[in-house]
């Protein structure tokens, strides 16, 4: 086989088997999960961020990948495991934040079974985007927590401090509003998801 016998072959090779035809779906963990699986008291999370990092990923949302968005440019790194939740849609347009509290660091795109203890609400360029503070099922170091009101309150000053500081450099503005209990988190984790089935599903 001479060499344009050999590229030829492979173009034909990778045309048939690695490029996407028009009726293929790529799969979107932020849509194609089982909504059996995303409840207010009970859901999938998606890590896009490991805590201590200053990388700042984001959902692709045409890929369902995750997408480079920036390096923070203050000194602050992420104080937990940073992500979404599938299914939900909020004020600002993209699925509902969470922050794990974690006694380890999760990988991007790792999914974790998570339940919500409390809420940072916050305003991001004139919009809600509030922050669910969730817990692990399967931590045994944080698994006893059930609400924000049992865990240290430094906890959750770090938090606030670290949303409200780590786009300054950048001259955005962002407020940290107040933080609630598992209640309130419940509320708002249900009416992401019937915000979801509004715009994605009707």
């Amino acid at each position: 086989m001479n060499g344009n016998n050999e590229y030829a072959y492979f173009k034909a090779f990778i045309t048939i088997n690695f490029i996407p035809k028009e009726d293929d779906v790529m799969s979107n963990i932020w849509h194609d999960i089982s909504p059996k699986r995303i409840n207010a008291d009970d859901f999938i999370c998606v890590i896009e961020i490991s805590k201590g990092t200053k990388k700042k990923y984001e959902l692709d949302k045409e890929t369902g990948y995750l997408l480079l968005d920036r390096i923070l440019y203050t000194s602050t790194h992420y104080p937990a495991n940073y992500g979404f939740i599938p299914r939900t849609y909020g004020d600002d347009n993209d699925p509902l934040d969470v922050l794990l509290l974690c006694s380890e660091t999760i990988e991007p795109m790792t999914l974790v079974r998570a339940y919500p203890i409390g809420v940072i609400k916050m305003i991001d360029n004139g919009r809600n985007d509030e922050k669910i503070i969730a817990i692990p099922f399967n931590d045994p170091y944080y698994n006893m927590y059930k609400d924000i009101s049992e865990l240290p309150g430094h906890v959750f000053e770090e938090m606030k401090h670290f949303f409200s500081v780590y786009k300054s450099l950048e001259r955005k503005d962002t407020a940290v509003d107040e933080v609630m209990g598992r209640e309130e988190s419940i509320k708002i984790i249900d009416g992401a998801i019937d915000n979801y089935i509004e715009k994605f599903c009707k």
